[in-house]
């Protein structure tokens, strides 16, 4: 397993949705937000989704339609989310057998919901019936969704901390 596979999967592993504080009344409670929901709040996200290998050519297809009706695609808003939006498949598998994908979005389109299965149903009306379902049916668990900040660009030096008076 390569170094950057197995850190992205530790951080996969160790996100988790922020909790409320537990002393916040329920008149400041967010309504709830779809578990689904690909939106990202940050400058970057990923995705990572697990595929079982029984179903990896259903996935595989999908995805190769959906970037193609992307393609083809005047809206200007998808147009700008698909530019940003590179899919790589990963050379291991995960510890179950499972083929692991990983959606990059950088930038990160404010606002847009980067699920392929909705995606899928707003582009494609001619899509065979059963294989969205053969999609839906090909994850071995949910997708993981991650939102990025940038911490360190590792080709620029760092910009060093400024000195408080005093101190």
């Amino acid at each position: 397993m390569s170094p950057l596979f197995a850190f992205l999967v530790l951080l996969a592993q160790a996100a988790a949705p922020p909790q409320p504080p537990a002393n916040q009344s329920p008149a400041q409670v967010s309504p709830p937000v779809d578990p689904a929901s690909s939106h990202f709040a940050t400058e970057a996200g990923l995705l990572l989704v697990t595929i079982k290998p029984i179903a990896l050519a259903d996935y595989e297809l999908v995805i190769r339609t959906l970037q193609e009706a992307l393609a083809k695609d005047t809206d200007p808003k998808r147009v700008q989310a698909a530019q940003g939006w590179r899919v790589f498949k990963a050379s291991e598998v995960d510890a179950k057998g499972n083929v692991v994908f990983v959606h990059v979005m950088l930038p990160v389109l404010a606002n847009f919901d980067y699920r392929p299965s909705l995606l899928i149903d707003e582009l494609l009306e001619d899509l065979a019936p059963d294989l969205l379902s053969k999609y839906q049916d090909a994850f071995a668990a949910p997708p993981t969704k991650l939102s990025l900040t940038e911490f360190a660009k590792m080709s620029v030096a760092p910009v060093p901390a400024e000195k408080k008076p005093g101190g």
